[in-house]
């Protein structure tokens, strides 16, 4: 099964590639692997929340940055399809970096990037078994709660 009829079966349908914040490329292919840049949850142009995950008031709901994480992995998909010539032509996920601005005492970063990974899989299946690194930092661009870069093969 392709990916585009893959995507259709789970009524998936990728967002537009978002457009970099500042001096860098959406994605860039290299030989047989292509390079998202890192993707924030961006929903039509926008953020759909911005602070720090953890538990607690005033902090974003590691429930709630785990569908931000997946929202990152279907903007990485796009960026990467786009970059060389459609969805089709991805074959696998290769590795996947996420990022997720935390409070100090939040360890729960790689509960929160399954969010990516396990779209991924759901996309690609044993093709999108990868490699991964989930990491806490203070803050990231915009504020966004998550970023995840990913590292795709392609055909």
């Amino acid at each position: 099964m392709s990916v585009s009829q893959r995507l259709g079966e789970l009524g998936i349908d990728l967002p537009a590639v978002v457009p970099p914040v500042a001096a860098y490329v959406p994605a860039k292919a290299h030989g047989d692997l292509v390079f998202t840049a890192g993707q924030l949850p961006m929903v039509s142009g926008a953020l759909p929340a911005s602070g720090k995950v953890g538990d607690g008031p005033g902090l974003i709901p590691p429930a709630d940055a785990y569908a931000y994480a997946r929202q990152c992995a279907l903007n990485a998909v796009a960026a990467a399809a786009a970059a060389v010539g459609g969805v089709d032509r991805l074959a696998g996920v290769v590795k996947v970096v996420g990022f997720v601005a935390s409070v100090p005492d939040f360890t729960g970063q790689p509960g929160v990037i399954n969010g990516a990974s396990e779209v991924l899989g759901e996309i690609f299946g044993d093709a999108g078994r990868h490699a991964r690194s989930a990491v806490g930092v203070p803050v990231l661009p915009l504020d966004s709660p998550v970023e995840v870069e990913v590292v795709f093969s392609f055909a």
